[in-house]
């Protein structure tokens, strides 16, 4: 999930009892403040985002709040383009959050040891991360800890244009579809020089599902780069053909000429490509489309993986209070405050439970029949990405090599080894 991307986008639940309050414990033993407290204590909190975003975290602070008479908690919220560094300098200062929202970026905070670790918390909490999240359970771990709850994880999935495959005779995509039907739909629905059977998949979210799916990794066990195995290359040049080569996907100069800051989500929406894969953030703005479309989980190749955006909840090594913070965050991480999510149209809540409820499957703000279980279905087969405190020099790395390969296509292999290169210069394997 870039961690810039994923902030800048993102009906009433059946009340489900609420959480009673966790027992008050001793020292965490962990890096966060001491616990034990005389009297109600208000916790500060730390997210990104816009006024969805801020609507619908308060909402869920007032179901905590309400709940229970000890715990309050004050809520900030900081442009995204600000965030890490806004968060970087109070937790320096000895003034971070006691619960901060993190991403991608989760590992340079714990790196740094500027979070706490938090599995003895959710062990006396009797919370099963992988029970209530799935796969994404864990997601956010560093040298065998975890370092936040999962919160929001919505996973990419295909946005198709069901009058363009009705027109061309082409079956709707399904998560049974091999590289092979998907490459055959996209050939089968691309009218040339007028319309494209898929908006491609340039983004790293997009082809690493590729490289997963072919039983790649970027990053191998060892904590190593993989990033030019044979397994990544071949499904980068995939990926790649598919615009250069095959010519179902729009070049960066195709692009252009539809219009300005012309990509996937907007060509999709202006009927110029028949399939976008792409994350929740953009149902809002095709609700009142004046054509027929739908969501599906990705196609698989030689096993089933797709990325997931989201983020999760930690608390800073300056809190006081890590057990009234790790009690909030059971509660916002629960089923009553996670509906709040959906009922918002903020995001994909991660809870598992919320995902496969009427209430997240039939939205009351949605206009038009959405196939939501769609996150749900994709759920099972999130892949756990990288999340390594080098995250932002990976990012550049690819980002540096591969930015005239998507342009102009090439040889993977060729820009791969380069990759590698600039990653075995920077990355530190797992201790």
């Amino acid at each position: 999930m870039g961690t810039t991307r994923s902030r800048v986008r993102r009906t009433g639940t059946a009340a489900i009892a609420a959480l009673s309050t966790l027992a008050m414990v001793a020292a965490c033993g962990s890096g966060g403040g001491d616990a034990a407290a005389d009297g109600p204590v208000t916790l500060t909190m730390t997210v990104w985002g816009g006024d969805v975003d801020k609507k619908s975290y308060q909402e869920r602070i007032d179901l905590f709040e309400a709940s229970q008479d000890e715990i309050s908690i004050k809520l900030q919220l900081i442009p995204g383009d600000k965030y890490e560094q806004k968060v970087q300098t109070m937790i320096a200062g000895g003034d971070g959050p006691d619960i901060m929202q993190v991403a991608e970026g989760v590992n340079v905070y714990s790196s740094k040891k500027q979070i706490i670790p938090l599995d003895d918390l959710a062990a006396d909490a009797g919370l099963d991360l992988e029970e209530r999240f799935g796969p994404v359970g864990t997601l956010y771990s560093y040298d065998g800890s975890v370092y936040a709850v999962p919160d929001r994880s919505g996973a990419m999935i295909v946005y198709y244009n069901k009058d363009m495959f009705d027109a061309a005779g082409v079956e709707y995509p399904s998560a049974d579809w091999t590289w092979e039907d998907a490459q055959t739909a996209m050939e089968q629905l691309t009218v040339p020089g007028e319309q494209w059977g898929y908006a491609g998949a340039g983004w790293w979210a997009q082809w690493w599902s590729f490289a997963y799916q072919n039983g790649g990794r970027i990053i191998d066990e060892d904590g190593l780069p993989a990033a030019n195995s044979p397994e990544v290359v071949e499904a980068l040049q995939w990926a790649n053909d598919l615009t250069h080569v095959h010519h179902v996907a729009p070049t960066a100069a195709e692009y252009a000429d539809m219009g300005p800051d012309m990509g996937g989500d907007p060509a999709f929406a202006a009927q110029k490509v028949a399939m976008n894969t792409t994350g929740f953030w953009a149902i809002n703005s095709l609700l009142e489309a004046d054509f027929e479309w739908d969501i599906a989980p990705l196609w698989q190749g030689g096993e089933q993986a797709v990325s997931a955006f989201g983020s999760g909840l930690a608390i800073s090594r300056d809190s006081k209070h890590a057990e009234q913070a790790f009690e909030a965050i059971d509660f916002l991480t629960d089923a009553e405050a996670q509906a709040v999510i959906i009922k918002n149209a903020q995001d994909v809540p991660a809870n598992l439970e919320v995902q496969a409820s009427e209430e997240f499957l039939k939205p009351a703000w949605a206009t038009r029949e959405v196939n939501m279980g769609a996150f749900g279905e994709s759920s099972a087969f999130v892949f756990t990405s990288p999340l390594i405190p080098e995250w932002n020099q990976m990012q550049a790395a690819f980002d540096d090599s591969l930015s005239t390969f998507w342009n102009e296509g090439g040889d993977a292999k060729t820009q791969l080894d380069a990759v590698q290169q600039k990653l075995e210069a920077v990355i530190k394997p797992a201790r």
